[in-house]
């Protein structure tokens, strides 16, 4: 074990300098004086791009305005979220649906925008759940969690979603490499390598609706995937994954599974998959895993559990995947807007490796492998490799491009981003963040076309950057104009979540799109109400329907009588509106779960047990108005068994009853 941790001692040290002394030499160059002016967004003025987050731990999605920094909305996806009454609303709950039942959290740490002909496109962006693996997707024309789907023989989702460019796939990696679903798990920890694999999931994506479906999977021999994204133009049909734990170690990974020189970017010919599933080579297997889907027309999600899943063997289908040697636990794979170059980044290694295509292509033509892993082909490092950028930095994460011929790479333990050319592989620029910085994004970074104006960098620790706030500091990113040869930093604002990856896009290809009301008439909600005339309470044994509308500035009905202990009431609230930006809340006295926040035109409906004989006000809590306050009411609960009539009312008061 001395050997091991001898082997390590350089890069914990400097991993520790770095972080104890946190500002870099060159911090006071960091910005001009004249930064603020670029990230200014006057008021009334819209900004350019849309920014769309990851919140780590959080399990959500944030969207920011870029160049402002400014925060404009939390997108509900993995966790339950109360101010928007996502995963308590009836119609919302199945979303978090899984094969372990009811999850109300988890851990997003990638977005993924769809794309077109290689181009970002504004339709939908993909996010990732870490902990319980699946793959959401949120429609841009609404802002709203439209579908997930969970991943069998899956676990610690990283490595996930990244598409294809025309998106006919959103593809994820397991992290944590397991025994298959379908085998006895009930089996020792130290059987790793003969027991536990890693698997790649491809998802598909409908054209036009955006529907995914779980097409299929490649069983890959067990180690670690961490991150990935496709082939583009010449290495369109191809999928690249960063792997690391090549030691196929179970424990202390952080010493067990760093002891190679080398470990691995994975290569997938998902268009030879295809062909092997047409011609049956695929095998199908019981796998059990949930879909859900929310209908906007109905207001409504569903969730259905799906039974197996199509898995090819790579190690038997000799030409699907492709190993290639990546200097020392790779981290991000990314792939430049040519399609032609593949950047490894290997985190504890001091040089960033550059793959090309065409001479990958060719070493697999003239077989020039190395042996092979667990029985996928092993690629000849010098016979894929491009080149190498000598001496970058510390620590090197993850590569986006400008689309003018330059990467750009995080280094955390330098805390840096740095400038390269992609041709001669020569370093242009290195520019300091506010610290251990990790993921990068350009808009369109990851695309054909990148938009070569601005970085943004998401950090791990913030420090001194802001005002403290106890133990934990905000969360970080930092924006840099990089329209020059070279970077200026022009903007520190904070963040949710944790960041990890985020993607920017221009605002014109979203905010046209943007959905102002749901029509009043096209509501298919099953319990939906059209008008105050359709208002009622309906009694069903000891549950009890109400069918609320609201609109400025009260409720209808706003008085209801005659509910009794061990009722179980539902508040089915239609928001009449048919305006822009004009929503309802509903909250009443002791509720156990949270509000609902409901659109214009939309229904949605929360759960209600009452605890105790008494009067229960019920108010809008989203400021509508001018008589706001005034929209409220009150139900009255009866002890069990009491003769109290079921009533409602709504602009009458009842004469004094007579005690």
């Amino acid at each position: 074990m001395k050997t091991k941790l001898t082997k390590f001692l350089p890069l914990l040290m400097l991993a520790g300098l770095a972080i104890q002394s946190c500002k870099p030499k060159n911090a006071g160059n960091a910005s001009s004086s004249g930064s603020a002016e670029k990230a200014y967004v006057a008021p009334g003025k819209y900004d350019e791009f849309y920014n769309l987050v990851s919140g780590g731990f959080s399990g959500q999605m944030s969207v920011y305005g870029l160049p402002s920094g400014r925060l404009f909305r939390v997108i509900p996806v993995f966790s339950v979220d109360p101010e928007k009454g996502y995963g308590y609303s009836e119609e919302t709950k199945p979303m978090l649906n899984t094969s372990h039942g009811f999850v109300p959290w988890d851990d997003l740490h990638h977005t993924e925008l769809s794309q077109t002909n290689g181009e970002v496109d504004g339709r939908w962006v993909f996010g990732n759940a870490n902990n319980t693996p699946r793959v959401a997707r949120i429609d841009l024309a609404s802002f709203k969690t439209a579908e997930i789907i969970e991943l069998p023989n899956s676990a610690g989702n990283h490595s996930s979603p990244f598409i294809t460019e025309n998106t006919e796939y959103v593809v994820a990696g397991t992290r944590f490499s397991v025994p298959p679903d379908n085998a006895n798990g009930d089996i020792p920890i130290s059987t790793y390598k003969e027991n536990f694999k890693g698997y790649i999931s491809f998802i598909s994506v409908k054209k036009e609706s955006g529907e995914m479906d779980l097409a299929f999977q490649i069983e890959c021999p067990g180690v670690n995937f961490d991150l990935s994204h496709a082939g583009k133009g010449k290495s369109n049909g191809w999928f690249f994954f960063s792997c690391y734990n090549t030691e196929q170690a179970n424990t202390l990974l952080e010493v067990n599974a760093s002891q190679r020189d080398k470990d691995f970017i994975m290569a997938v010919n998902w268009k030879k998959a295809e062909e092997y599933i047409k011609a049956g080579k695929a095998k199908r297997i019981a796998a059990k895993y949930a879909h859900n889907k929310y209908n906007e027309k109905t207001h409504t999600a569903t969730s259905e559990m799906k039974k197996d899943v199509l898995v090819l063997d790579a190690k038997a289908l000799k030409d699907i995947c492709y190993f290639i040697p990546c200097p020392k636990s790779p981290h991000g794979c990314d792939v430049d807007p040519t399609g032609e170059y593949i950047v490894g980044s290997g985190k504890l290694a001091a040089l960033i490796p550059v793959f090309s295509f065409d001479k990958m292509i060719k070493a697999i033509e003239g077989k020039q492998f190395d042996g092979d892993f667990e029985g996928i082909p092993v690629i000849k490092y010098e016979a894929a490799l491009y080149g190498e950028v000598k001496k970058p930095g510390l620590g090197p994460l993850h590569t986006e491009f400008d689309g003018k011929g330059n990467a750009y790479t995080t280094f955390f333990v330098s805390s840096e981003v740095v400038k390269w050319n992609i041709k001669d592989l020569k370093v242009l620029d290195r520019a300091p963040t506010y610290y251990s910085v990790g993921h990068l994004c350009i808009p369109g970074g990851d695309s054909k076309k990148p938009n070569g104006k601005y970085l943004i960098a998401y950090n791990k620790i913030t420090k001194d950057r802001y005002l403290p706030t106890g133990p934990e500091l905000t969360q970080s990113a930092q924006l840099y104009d990089i329209s020059g040869d070279k970077m200026e930093m022009i903007l520190d604002f904070p963040t949710i979540g944790e960041p990890h990856y985020a993607q920017a896009i221009s605002a014109d290809l979203v905010k046209d799109r943007s959905i102002k009301f749901y029509k009043i008439n096209e509501n298919e909600n099953k319990y939906v109400t059209k008008g105050e005339g359709q208002a009622k309470v309906v009694r069903e044994g000891n549950v009890v329907h109400v069918y609320m509308t609201s609109i400025r500035s009260h409720f209808a009905p706003d008085n209801i009588e005659g509910i009794k202990m061990g009722d179980v009431v539902y508040f089915h609230v239609t928001n009449l509106e048919q305006d822009w930006d004009v929503p309802h809340g509903f909250a009443i006295k002791g509720a156990t779960n949270a509000e609902l926040l409901i659109m214009p035109g939309e229904t949605q409906t929360i759960k209600w047990e009452p605890d105790k004989v008494g009067i229960f006000p019920m108010y809008c809590t989203d400021f509508c108005s001018a008589l706001h306050q005034e929209m409220s009411g009150y139900i009255r609960v009866s002890p069990k068994g009491s003769n109290v009539p079921l009533s409602f009312s709504l602009g009458k008061n009842k004469p004094i009853a007579k005690n």
